[in-house]
């Protein structure tokens, strides 16, 4: 599935919901889904910075693609990494690096954030960006 689809997808999962409130919690539930990252990568290197939280990600190119584990010890910023991780996982790399993140507005998500906690869905998604600019420089 494209990132556009996957993107496409979560926009109308969260068109199901009335009210921020159970938006909120469906976003708990996906952390919850999260593919927990090993414990031998929650060092420091692999913490986002710009995260109040604590959100350690890394990243393994499978092929031509990116597979990505996280773990966050914030409960929210743990399903904000799980949507992207199910955006981003197993894309190839130039796909993640060309891709828009539009998607995050038309959630309401960026509005319905702290400013902290807004600057660090910013910095998460940089990150995943720069793991794709990473290998996509090994691809060529």
């Amino acid at each position: 599935m494209s990132i556009k689809e996957i993107q496409e997808e979560i926009i109308d999962e969260f068109s199901m919901f009335d009210d921020w409130e159970e938006r909120y919690q469906y976003m708990i539930d996906l952390g919850k889904s999260l593919p927990l990252i090993k414990e031998e990568f929650k060092v420091d290197e692999n913490l986002i910075k710009g995260c109040q939280s604590k959100v350690w990600v890394h990243a393994d190119l499978e092929g031509d693609a990116i597979a990505f584990t996280a773990d966050s010890d914030a409960i929210i910023t743990k399903g904000i990494i799980a949507i992207l991780l199910r955006v981003f996982t197993n894309q190839k790399p130039q796909d993640i690096i060309d891709a828009d993140t539009n998607f995050i507005d038309e959630i309401g998500l960026k509005e319905h954030l702290s400013p902290t906690r807004a600057n660090g869905l910013v910095s998460m998604i940089k990150q995943l960006k720069l793991y794709a600019i990473a290998y996509q420089t090994q691809l060529n």
